[in-house]
């Protein structure tokens, strides 16, 4: 009773708490709050995309950032030739992406277990040192982009809280249509192929094309990521690629709860504001958040939400 309930009410405080922000947000730290609610929102799309290979798919990708860098490159690239219009750009940014996805899905595919993970790092690390060569585009010290994509000539997201509800309907737009694949024929399939891939074959389900789908799938909405990320920063780096940030979307989603979707919102939550409250402390942050996250492993199975679970059932008991 206590699961079903928590996949309604869950969803639905994070995103009223999102919505309230803007509206409650102090008046001397309104730009702060703001800018690091769209630095989470963000990263929980990357998130949610990952969720759908992880939590569903038994994928575990560590070259998802890749996904990200590609779609803030489109932006970038574009930028730097003159074209500015997100008519143009975020179409750019999600085909990039998802392309990327399918020419490597397929590769990838053919693995399994330890042997997916290296591979998907090592398409990463390709696209991560492809980005440091393009000497035009700055290279290894990255582009910066004069101003954010206007709307068919029209500057609609320049101001702050524009973009903030830009980010924010991409966000619920990305949860709505990842909860509706997971429901569906698709979803139902491509979680028997993470419990048993061999029964869904026998079944006559072609596992391979079920798991590249998604695959893809996830490759667009992390292009879609990078487009914000890009266009919220104004400046995109080969960083934005590299393994380092695939394994801190791996720990967001363990983090918050695999196989959840929500769950990988709340983990990209607690992590960027870990982040910024360790970092704070000491620039070694890393060195104290590591044992918390394995503390979290260890005690909270299901992640966050998980803990969550155990301690309202212990209670109820009590």
């Amino acid at each position: 009773m206590l699961r079903p309930l928590a996949r309604i009410v869950a969803p639905v405080v994070i995103f009223l708490a999102f919505a309230a922000l803007p509206l409650v947000a102090p008046a001397g730290g309104e730009r702060y709050a703001l800018d690091l609610a769209i630095r989470m929102m963000i990263f929980a799309i990357a998130a949610v995309a990952l969720d759908l290979l992880v939590g569903y798919g038994a994928l575990v990708s560590l070259g998802h950032a890749a996904f990200l860098g590609i779609g803030a490159y489109a932006v970038g690239i574009l930028a730097a030739h003159g074209v500015n219009d997100a008519v143009v750009a975020l179409p750019a940014a999600l085909v990039a992406a998802m392309l990327f996805a399918g020419a490597t899905g397929v590769v990838c595919l053919k693995t399994h277990g330890v042997y997916f993970i290296m591979i998907t790092l090592a398409f990463g690390q390709m696209a991560y040192f492809t980005a440091t060569s393009l000497a035009p585009y700055g290279g290894d010290n990255g582009l910066t982009i004069a101003t954010r994509n206007l709307v068919a000539g029209y500057p609609a997201f320049t101001a702050d809280r524009a973009f903030y509800w830009l980010v924010f309907g991409c966000l619920l737009a990305t949860y709505l249509s990842a909860r509706a694949l997971v429901a569906s024929r698709f979803g139902r399939v491509l979680r028997g192929t993470r419990e048993n891939p061999t029964r869904m074959a026998t079944l006559g389900f072609d596992v391979t094309r079920f798991r590249l789908v998604a695959y893809v799938i996830a490759g667009g909405l992390g292009g879609l990521s990078g487009f914000l990320l890009a266009n919220f920063t104004e400046f995109v780096s080969p960083a934005y690629m590299s393994w380092q940030r695939s394994g801190d979307l791996i720990i967001m989603v363990i983090l918050g709860g695999a196989g959840s979707l929500h769950g990988a919102i709340i983990g990209s939550i607690a992590y960027l504001l870990a982040e910024e409250w360790l970092s704070g402390l000491t620039e070694n942050w890393q060195a104290i958040f590591g044992p918390l996250l394995v503390l979290v492993v260890l005690f909270a199975r299901g992640g966050l939400i998980g803990l969550v679970t155990q301690l309202a059932r212990g209670v109820r008991r009590g």
